[in-house]
């Protein structure tokens, strides 16, 4: 049997994604189908603390 992938929640390096063995989920394609199909509204989230600098 195989050993269930976790969930990547709280993680916070892209590294561990495969040391810890977490799922991950390649959009990269999904972004052309956007642009051929957007409609009139679309939304852009990012994970909570993307692109900010640390304290200190």
């Amino acid at each position: 049997m195989a050993e269930k992938r976790k969930l990547p929640i709280g993680v916070e390096f892209f590294r561990e994604f495969h040391t810890e063995n977490f799922y991950y989920v390649d959009k990269t394609g999904f972004i052309g189908e956007l642009l051929r199909t957007r409609g009139t509204v679309n939304l852009f989230t990012r994970p909570r603390r993307f692109c900010k600098k640390a304290a200190g």
